[in-house]
């Protein structure tokens, strides 16, 4: 029984996203916060991907496509290395998913956030490992990288990648539900528009 009702579910879910209008989808959210393809495509730190730029896929906005890429962005944004717009770039080419929101969510380690980012991650990968303080600056450049990254990286790469991953599942299970329920509450709205009505 539990079997059939998850292939009903399934079918029904399907079914009522195939049925429900584009405009109704919340992509028109997305669309509006987006960056416009062209000006990442302009982009001169992206110029290496060359072509790849205009491959459609790219551009997309639907539950797969923005999912994945609220997962590219968030765990790239965690990485603690410069040039984090060009992996998240490359990350949504290699995951068929939305380059700009992805480009866009590396944002969140910005040089306001970076700092209080990085060292909450590498406290929490010191605990991980049980290894002692060490006292260190952190910038976002090759001079650090070669400076006092070398003496923290352990603790600090660990913890990146653990809160990269939590965050990126967590932005990619956020999207799937959300985006599931606004089309699901969409259908039942057009089903029954008397509740919505009475709602009012």
């Amino acid at each position: 029984m539990t079997l059939a009702y998850l292939k009903t579910y399934r079918h029904n879910s399907a079914k009522i996203a195939l049925e429900m209008p584009d405009h109704t989808m919340p992509r028109k959210l997305f669309k509006r916060w987006t960056p416009d393809p062209k000006k990442i495509q302009s982009n001169p730190n992206l110029k290496f991907l060359g072509n790849i730029l205009h491959h459609q896929h790219l551009f997309h906005l639907n539950r797969h496509s923005v999912s994945v890429a609220f997962f590219v962005g968030l765990f790239t944004a965690f990485l603690p290395i410069p040039g984090q717009m060009l992996i998240a770039a490359f990350g949504a080419f290699v995951f068929r998913c939305n380059l700009p929101i992805a480009v866009s969510l590396i944002w969140i380690s910005n040089p306001f956030t970076f700092p209080i980012i990085f060292y909450a991650t590498y406290k929490f990968g010191q605990m991980l490992l049980q290894l002692p303080e060490r006292q260190f600056s952190m910038s976002l450049s090759w001079e650090w990288i070669t400076g006092d990254f070398l003496y923290i990286w352990q603790p600090l790469v660990l913890g990146c990648l653990v809160a990269g991953l939590f965050f990126g599942c967590l932005g990619y299970l956020f999207i799937q539900w959300s985006w599931r329920w606004h089309v699901i509450k969409r259908w039942n709205d057009r089903k029954n528009p008397q509740n919505t009505r009475s709602d009012s």
